[in-house]
């Protein structure tokens, strides 16, 4: 299944996929009118509920509540180019979390796909043309 990308005005884009569509926009500061996340902010969303899924997966598995348990993302950037050069994820447990558990939650979060994507970066191929029957 493909995914759609169209253009609704403004500096939004929406992205139809599976049935859902995901709306962005850009932040005030730069042109847009920040009514949805930025594309590059649903990166981090997608990274952090990721590792946030296999965290609940491992829990459940094991009858671990998790209504106080926390995924906390953040980033570091490069002083000089300003890119992001660093992403930390602290899983916060409470108190009463089994400590047999602490070291496999945490390998659980590794194993969040989207991060193993990053890591082993995936060719692209872009191109565009015109359609010749006028269809979208």
């Amino acid at each position: 299944m493909d995914m759609i990308v169209t253009f609704p005005g403004g500096l939004k884009v929406d992205a139809s996929y599976r049935g859902f569509t995901v709306k962005t926009d850009q932040p005030e500061k730069a042109g847009g009118e920040n009514s949805a996340p930025s594309p590059f902010d649903l990166l981090f969303h997608s990274i952090g509920t990721c590792a946030g899924f296999y965290v609940l997966i491992f829990c459940q598995e094991r009858g671990i509540p998790t209504g106080d348990i926390r995924v906390i993302l953040n980033t570091e950037r490069d002083e000089e180019t300003r890119m992001v050069n660093r992403i930390n994820i602290d899983i916060q447990l409470p108190a009463d979390f089994p400590e047999k558990y602490v070291k496999a939650v945490k390998a659980s979060a590794d194993k969040c796909t989207v991060k193993k994507l990053m890591q082993k970066a995936p060719e692209f191929n872009i191109k565009s043309h015109i359609d010749s029957k006028g269809e979208v």
